[in-house]
């Protein structure tokens, strides 16, 4: 088994991740698969979090504030950006479905900055990355302009037969203002669901050198290195990013082997 990939399971959890169960310092993802009826909840001392309601609906709390009724789309293939919800440490966040649903919850470490608050779908900016066979369409949820200790949060759709996060680049380095640190975790979507998506990992020494082929829910851990994303031809890939490192900068450097392309 790839070390990096980390499959899908059946039943209430689909995937989790941990600072521990990955090796790393910041970065925590969990994804669920809720009936209605259910419920999830996270609460730490230590780390922020941020609840998205990437498909179907659910009743959420977070802290004091009851964000009501999220959620607005019944895919996430459908053309909307989801409804989501902030927490600072030490502060529970939770969720109940109303409808069949999937909930993400993405967690870094927290320092108690910044209140609880909903993030409606409506607030959320979209945009589109890229052309020709290098498009992709990304929804920034939690980016670096908006409030947070640690945590950076999209979502990527990638048509068939293109690639994304590409060229490669990568974002290892804590040299800022040419390259920041940042954990990160890839959360996989495929439609139609028996498709896969190619992912590499791999750094400029190949020290770390794997190639991933994750199905559907399945989760690929980038701790440092190039990570570039493909989607065969007659499937489309939907992805949902979680970043964190010790400063909350996304500032990325292309692999200098391909970025020729750009010119």
């Amino acid at each position: 088994m790839n070390k990096l990939l980390i499959k899908a399971r059946p039943g209430k959890e689909i995937a989790s991740v941990s600072p521990e169960s990955a090796g790393w310092k910041y970065v925590g993802f969990a994804a669920y698969r809720l009936q209605p009826g259910e419920s999830i909840w996270f609460e730490d001392p230590a780390r922020e979090a941020c609840l998205v309601v990437i498909s179907g609906k659910a009743r959420v709390q977070a802290g004091t504030i009851d964000c009501g009724e999220l959620g607005t789309r019944q895919s996430v293939f459908d053309d909307k950006a989801p409804d989501a919800a902030y927490v600072p440490n030490n502060c529970k966040l939770s969720a109940t479905a109303l409808t069949a649903c999937e909930i993400a919850i993405a967690h870094a470490p927290g320092f108690g900055n910044y209140p609880a608050r909903v993030i409606p779908a409506s607030t959320i900016r979209r945009s589109v990355r890229g052309e020709g066979t290098n498009q992709r369409f990304v929804t920034d949820i939690l980016p670096a302009d908006q409030p947070a200790d640690s945590l950076l949060v999209v979502e990527v759709i990638t048509p068939s037969g293109h690639s994304s996060s590409y060229p490669p680049h990568k974002h290892d380095t804590d040299d800022l203002p040419n390259e920041s640190s940042l954990e990160e975790t890839y959360y996989h979507r495929i439609k139609p669901a028996q498709g896969y998506i190619l992912q590499r990992v791999y750094t400029d020494d190949r020290s770390l050198d794997e190639a991933v082929a994750a199905e559907d829910h399945d989760v690929v851990l980038v701790p440092k290195g190039y990570h570039p994303v493909t989607v065969p031809h007659a499937y489309t890939s939907y992805y949902f990013n979680v970043m964190a490192g010790e400063r909350r900068d996304w500032v990325f450097r292309n692999d200098p082997a391909h970025e020729w392309m750009l010119k």
